[in-house]
């Protein structure tokens, strides 16, 4: 074990009080010696600081900012680390307690290595589950998809080196967006083949909310990385007619359900007598 290098986890909170002392403690209790762990208050609630005030002693550094979301909260967390490598963690997560020993010991050894991530636990609020298991690679893995976690470990010195994350990315694809980033001059992304990662995939976070408004951010990613894009016009191209395609199935197949049907049936006498007034 490389216990001479120095990991800094990184964990963001906004308004996260049930759930932050599980993720502190999961960083915390990684079996890897030699490593920090900093907490950035992205302008929580009464409650959530209330807990964090009780956790600062166990912790390295608590940064304290005024809400700015995601991007910003992990740039001023990293800004403020002194380990070599970065590991960010969500405040609503927690990390098996081996991830860190076993990511280093990979990023280390190879030097093509950029970023290191796992496979993950996914728990939705219903009480279902399943494992997430991501392909990582190289940056054409990733350029229609993000194929690594957001929490994931990588080097300090590239973080910087590749612009930090994007902090006008406050509603999501922050993470997808620095990868692409990230690998864009080269380098490969391991999947470390266990779920080492807990991930609560819950309806008012920044991920849910960001599907509302996923082409808003495909278009941002699009057009701010349109030379790889261009580069590879034709896969993007077909890419953008597949996901068309399997829209219109979507939308075929709800038209077809019977609620939608009935609901037309209902509807239908309305629109006909609001026609005739017109």
């Amino acid at each position: 074990m490389h216990s001479d290098t120095l990991v800094s986890i990184i964990i963001p909170c906004y308004n996260d009080a049930q759930y932050i002392l599980q993720s502190v403690n999961s960083a915390l209790n990684q079996t890897y010696p030699n490593k920090e762990v900093i907490v950035v208050d992205d302008g929580s609630n009464a409650e959530t600081k209330a807990v964090l005030k009780k956790l600062a002693p166990k912790i390295t550094k608590l940064i304290t900012q005024e809400n700015q979301g995601q991007s910003t909260a992990r740039n001023n967390g990293i800004r403020e680390a002194a380990g070599e490598y970065i590991l960010v963690l969500d405040s609503d997560d927690y990390f098996e307690p081996t991830f860190c020993e076993k990511a280093i010991e990979i990023i280390l050894k190879n030097k093509e290595i950029k970023l290191v991530t796992c496979q993950a636990n996914l728990f939705f609020e219903d009480g279902s589950s399943y494992v997430f298991i991501p392909k990582g690679g190289s940056i054409a893995n990733f350029l229609y998809i993000n194929d690594a976690l957001g929490t994931s470990m990588f080097k300090k010195e590239d973080w910087l080196s590749c612009g930090c994350y994007d902090e006008n990315m406050k509603l999501g694809y922050e993470d997808w967006e620095f990868f692409i980033r990230l690998l864009k001059t080269g380098g490969e992304v391991e999947v470390i083949k266990e779920p080492l990662y807990n991930y609560r995939k819950r309806d008012n976070t920044t991920s849910s909310k960001s599907k509302k408004i996923k082409y808003d951010l495909l278009k941002y990613i699009y057009i701010k990385h349109k030379d790889l894009y261009i580069s590879d016009f034709d896969v993007f191209v077909s890419q953008l007619l597949f996901k068309i395609e399997i829209e219109e199935i979507e939308k075929i197949k709800n038209t077809k359900r019977l609620e939608f049907q009935i609901g037309t049936a209902i509807l239908s006498p309305l629109r006909r007598i609001k026609r005739l007034l017109r």
